[in-house]
Parts: structure tokens; sequence; C-alpha cells
């Protein structure tokens, strides 16, 4: 167990943060997930700018690296254009 007051703030803390940023990795995995299940070109493409940018927003806030991101979008665009 901590000893400083300092430390005990940094669990209590650490331990929002790590809640928050499951629940927002979730979120996009979901998405993600959802995303890959579409066999419709149109609706593909139509639902694209939105798990894309749910993905950035992730990436932005440091929950998931750049590159992650960067290989996410790339394997999505690779699949509506493989439709």
């Amino acid at each position: 167990m901590a000893n400083h007051k300092s430390a005990l703030k940094r669990i209590r803390s650490s331990e929002k943060r790590r809640v928050h940023n499951r629940y927002y990795a979730r979120t996009m995995r979901n998405a993600v997930n959802a995303f890959r299940q579409l066999t419709d070109k149109k609706e593909a493409t139509e639902q694209l700018p939105k798990v894309v940018a749910l993905v950035d927003r992730v990436a932005k806030r440091n929950i998931i690296h750049n590159n992650k991101a960067a290989n996410l979008k790339s394997s999505l665009y690779r699949q509506v254009n493989n439709m």
C-alpha cells in the first residue's frame, strides 16, 4: 500500500483514467468490428467516415497509438475498396 498522500491520489486518478480509457477503447473496437461485418458497399461507404473519426478521436486521446490508428484505418479503407 502507498505511504504518501500523493501516491494515494495517483492510484485513485489512474484507476479513473483506466476505466475511462477502457470505455473509449471498447467503443472503438465495437464500432470497428461492426463495420467489418458489413457486406453492402453503399452502407459501408456511409459508415466509413464515422468509424474513421472515432478511431482518430481515440488516437488523439492517446488511448491507442497513432500507428495502430493508421493501420486500422488502412485496413478499413482496403475492405471498402475490395467490396
